[in-house]
């Protein structure tokens, strides 16, 4: 018998510029950097006590996601927040999960709408700020739609909810000071798993487009405040 060491390497501790882009990401996408915000390499090196090269490297890979613009010199921008694109996010998704709704409300079983309705509850805590709750929230959606998702389907949807990540995160997070946001929550996806609970695709995609678009409006109106323009190059 062969040996498995042919075939499985070791595992490797992460490198120092993966943790350190990890958590300039985490930051970002919870609005602990700003948008908008200037930073230096020598700034964010001792925020995150490394030197300045594992913070360069992370910043180009950020860059490259649009979540920051580096600067000549030693220095990067948090990307503002643009009400243009968020919009834009919601129009493709109105496009999308309708449609797949309408094929997935026949397609859940009964244990999965259990399932999901007692995940559904929980969003409606009044502890669970968005912070909290954001990647189960994410794992819901995800699951109300995944039994009749193509690969292409998840491909385009996962690539949607992360370009939209920050601004859901910080435009709701706004909103959690107020304890009838919480219930709001709670409600609103408990309708829609109500919604596909009937069976009927018609119900279906138009609970998941009344969901979209009040989130949108929800969304826009929170961050109104903390729109920038995006700097010109």
């Amino acid at each position: 018998m062969g040996s498995s060491r042919a075939t499985v390497r070791p595992i490797a501790s992460r490198s120092v510029v993966e943790q350190v882009t990890e958590e300039l990401r985490r930051s970002i996408l919870s609005g602990g950097l700003a948008p908008g915000g200037e930073y230096s390499l020598r700034e964010l090196a001792g925020m995150l006590d490394v030197s300045f090269i594992p913070v360069r490297e992370a910043l180009r890979s950020l860059e490259g996601e649009g979540l920051v613009h580096n600067r000549p010199g030693r220095s990067a921008m948090v990307a503002p927040l643009d009400l243009e694109d968020l919009q834009g996010i919601y129009q493709m998704r109105r496009v999308l999960e309708p449609s797949i709704a309408r094929r997935s409300c026949l397609a859940l079983t009964d244990a999965e709408l259990e399932a999901l309705q007692a995940e559904a509850a929980g969003f409606g805590h009044e502890t669970q700020a968005m912070g909290d709750i954001y990647e189960d929230h994410h794992t819901f959606h995800l699951a109300l739609l995944a039994p009749a998702a193509s690969a292409w389907d998840i491909r385009v949807l996962l690539t949607l909810w992360r370009a939209a990540e920050r601004y859901i995160r910080i435009g709701f997070g706004k909103l959690d000071p107020d304890p009838a946001e919480h219930h709001r929550r709670g409600e609103a996806h408990l309708e829609l798993v109500a919604a596909f609970r009937t069976r009927d695709p018609d119900t279906a995609a138009a609970a998941i487009e009344h969901h979209l678009a009040r989130n949108e409006r929800l969304a826009l109106s929170a961050l109104a405040s903390t729109e920038a323009p995006i700097p010109q190059p």
